[in-house]
């Protein structure tokens, strides 16, 4: 059968067969082609059938291969009994038979096989894209031939006594009768027994791959009766080949009758079990909720520490080393782990680069207000599909540069499908059981054996480090709300949520100037606690330390005394301490009093012994003061400077505008523009809608139909309302509508269509009137009006 014939059978699907393929291979139509043939062609390319084959798992990929190896078409009873021979005794021909009719389903609905039942062939171009099958070498006829004939004629003598050299009008050329008689099992097993039991060692070993190896001076003629070594022996019989000068490799038809008509070694129709501890599930459970809101509370305070204090923006992008290592103290967390805090919430959208540094965004502070299950929800999904890897960061690039964090080489095309696959490993496991890595490594690696095995490989193992970070599992079991994760569903907060412990609205104050949070604080509280103090240790309960510059960073973001004391009364188990409200009352009382504006800069203050005490400060020498009046004093360096130095010497200044007003220091002040990362899934499949259209599509160019004309008369008008009501009729019965366009010159055309979906202020519809699927701008369309189908 021809490409012909391969198109000719997807034009014999059906339409709902033809939307499964291309549901099941989105690439086929990007775009979409004009007729079935166009399909058909593009089906066949390398680059798609690659695509194609990259997501098939091991015995769906064996039994494709099983049948490329064939040299004609074959039937279900002849593929049974050949991946037969590979399957363990354990599995039963029932089981086996299901698995292969699951894999020739898939293969057929994805266009990988074709042909009636009884005489199955591979798809155009599968064969080529499958090289080399089942680690199999080269055939025969590739491995010699770059032999010359007078090598060709020594080695059919030695295989074959009857030979003679040449060949006579009619007969075959030596190349072929070499691979002839290179796969004849008679043949090949007498030539093995001439060889020594060191050869036949070596010849094993290269039977279920690889096929190939080194070897100095691989040309060197020899014949059967002078070869030494067993790769000498092995080569002077043809059971090896020179490829090269230094290359052998072992003829696909010496392999297959070696594998004593088996093809693949060892084959099993189902996936390798996960193995692992079995834990309590709803220890996990609320283990996983724990870790999850620790994490929540981490990427909040992050936001809230660059809010005030910044870190800047590598000159080739990123975050500095430095700054990385600043962060992981202040979260008291690993290197690795404040890396990946700090990535999640540049995915989120949290966090982004503006004017030279990192800064939280909008986004942030809509994000903070919600509920704690809602914001995890958000940060999980963010994780989930974010194409980067944070457990790269530290290491060192090709040209032996660390990888820092925030950085654009943290990209990984395969970072994001990797981790879902890996979620969806998870999902799967039975409850309370905590997969091995080395398990997920087995199962993933059946489920996709062609992707490369080295990167996959390290990928799964940071998404399983990160996921228990994160909260996604428990003591190494997929959680409740990691499964949801998985599924993305939308059910992930409301799982998570009666996990999480209630927020607590109350501390206890203690008179050594610390107050105990006996559980989370609401974020309301939260907030101003960690304004006003400074976290001293966290645990089971968070202890916060009030002192002098906490309390004056409040009073900085524009608080009073009268305002603190007013917050710690409301929210505090016990009566506020006499310590602490002295140390309120006190720093209130000489907060201010100095003001700092700009000359360079000034010093104004009503009480002029208090600036007589400041000009006798020897540490005042270097900002060069003058006094211009009684209350005012001149300085040449900056306001920020100036207000900086003053603190240093134990005043409390604070800053003032051009118009005498006090500058409030605000601590969310600072925001940068950001958006959120797009979720991403193991498999993103087109919309049903627009895959049938395509369908329609390629339906209408194939019959070659000449296209519908638009009724005559004037182009539909109706109003706006009506004409979206309409549409949506239209979508959901499948009718064909009438409809006015305005093109980009604003002249009004009529089209006949079909809608398939409505968003985002556009339709997308097929068009009859040009056989074509196309998007419709909404506020072009003039009206609308009903036709027969």
């Amino acid at each position: 059968m021809t490409g012909t014939d391969f198109a000719e059978w997807l034009r014999g699907r059906s339409d709902e067969l033809l939307r499964a393929l291309v549901a099941a291979r989105p690439e086929l139509v990007t775009p979409v082609p004009a007729h079935i043939d166009g399909l058909a062609a593009r089906a066949s390319s390398p680059s798609a059938i690659g695509r194609a084959l990259d997501r098939l798992d091991r015995f769906t990929l064996a039994v494709l291969e099983t049948l490329a190896l064939r040299p004609g078409p074959a039937d279900r009873e002849t593929l049974l009994s050949l991946l037969r021979r590979a399957v363990p005794a354990d599995h039963d021909d029932e089981t086996l038979g299901s698995a292969l009719d699951a894999a020739l389903g898939v293969l057929t609905t994805r266009a990988l096989v074709y042909g009636a039942a009884d005489a199955l062939l591979p798809a155009p171009g599968v064969a080529e894209a499958l090289e080399p099958p089942a680690s199999l070498g080269p055939p025969a006829a590739e491995v010699f031939r770059h032999h010359p004939p007078e090598r060709l004629d020594v080695l059919l003598r030695d295989i074959d006594p009857a030979y003679e050299d040449g060949r006579a009008d009619g007969e075959r050329p030596a190349r072929e009768r070499l691979a002839a008689l290179l796969a004849d099992p008679a043949t090949v097993a007498r030539l093995v027994g001439e060889v020594s039991p060191q050869a036949q060692t070596a010849l094993n070993e290269l039977v279920w791959g690889p096929a190939s190896g080194r070897l100095p001076n691989a040309r060197r003629e020899v014949d059967a009766a002078n070869a030494q070594s067993p790769i000498e022996q092995l080569l002077a019989r043809g059971l090896l080949g020179a490829t090269g000068e230094e290359t052998v490799a072992l003829p696909r038809e010496v392999a297959l009758v070696l594998r004593d008509g088996r093809v693949h070694r060892d084959l099993s129709p189902g996936p390798p079990a996960l193995e692992g501890s079995v834990r309590d599930q709803d220890l996990a459970d609320r283990t996983a909720a724990g870790q999850a809101f620790t994490f929540v509370r981490m990427v909040e305070e992050l936001c809230e520490v660059w809010s005030v204090d910044p870190p800047g923006v590598l000159r080739t992008g990123g975050l500095a080393i430095r700054d990385l290592r600043r962060t992981a103290q202040l979260l008291d967390l690993p290197e690795w782990a404040a890396g990946l805090v700090v990535e999640v919430a540049h995915a989120a959208g949290l966090v982004a680069a503006g004017e030279g540094e990192w800064l939280p965004t909008g986004g942030y502070d809509g994000w903070r207000i919600k509920a704690t299950e809602d914001r995890w929800a958000v940060l999980a999904d963010a994780w989930a599909a974010m194409e980067r890897a944070p457990g790269l960061i530290g290491e060192r690039d090709d040209r032996d540069r660390p990888m820092n964090a925030l950085h654009p080489d943290l990209r990984r095309p395969g970072a994001a499908q990797t981790r879902a696959r890996t979620l969806a490993v998870l999902e799967a496991a039975p409850p309370g059981l905590a997969p091995t890595p080395e398990s997920v490594l087995a199962r993933l690696a059946w489920e996709q054996p062609r992707r490369r095995p080295a990167l996959r490989d390290r990928l799964v193992r940071f998404a399983l480090r990160e996921a228990e970070h994160i909260g996604v599992t428990g003591l190494g079991v997929p959680s409740s709300h990691g499964r949801a994760v998985a599924r993305g569903d939308g059910t992930t907060a409301d799982l998570l949520g009666p996990l999480l412990p209630e927020a607590v609205d109350h501390v206890l104050l203690q008179a050594d100037l610390t107050a105990v949070a006996p559980g989370p604080l609401t974020t309301d509280l939260g907030r101003r606690l960690a304004l006003m103090a400074d976290v001293e240790s966290k645990g089971g309960a968070t202890v916060y330390r009030f002192s002098e510059q906490s309390v004056r960073r409040a009073l900085d973001a524009g608080h009073s005394a009268d305002d603190l004391l007013t917050v710690l009364e409301r929210h505090s188990a016990t009566p506020v301490p006499q310590p602490l409200r002295y140390l309120v009352t006190d720093v209130a009382r000489r907060h201010g009093r100095i003001r700092v504006g700009t000359a360079s800069a000034y010093i104004r203050c009503d009480d002029p012994a208090l600036l007589d005490e400041v000009l006798a400060d020897k540490r005042a020498h270097l900002l060069r003061l003058r006094r211009l009046a009684p209350t005012v004093l001149a300085s040449k360096t900056s306001r920020a400077a100036l207000v900086d130095s003053l603190r240093a010497m134990g005043y409390a200044p604070v800053a003032e505008s051009l118009e005498g007003d006090v500058v409030v220091a605000r601590a969310d002040a600072r925001r940068t523009e950001g958006q959120p990362a797009a979720r991403v899934t193991a498999n993103t499949a087109p919309d049903p809608e627009v895959v049938a259209a395509a369908v329609r599509a390629m339906r209408a160019g194939d019959s070659r139909r000449r296209p519908v004309e638009a009724p005559e008369g004037q182009v539909p008008r109706s109003p706006a309302t009506a004409t979206i009501s309409a549409l949506q009729d239209a979508i959901r019965q499948g009718t064909r509508v009438w409809i006015g366009y305005l093109d980009s010159q604003g002249h009004a055309t009529s089209r006949i269509l079909e809608p398939a979906r409505m968003e985002g202020g556009y339709l997308t519809a097929y068009d009859e009137t040009r056989a074509t699927v196309h998007r419709f701008a909404l506020h072009r369309i003039t009206g609308i009006a009903e036709i027969g189908r």
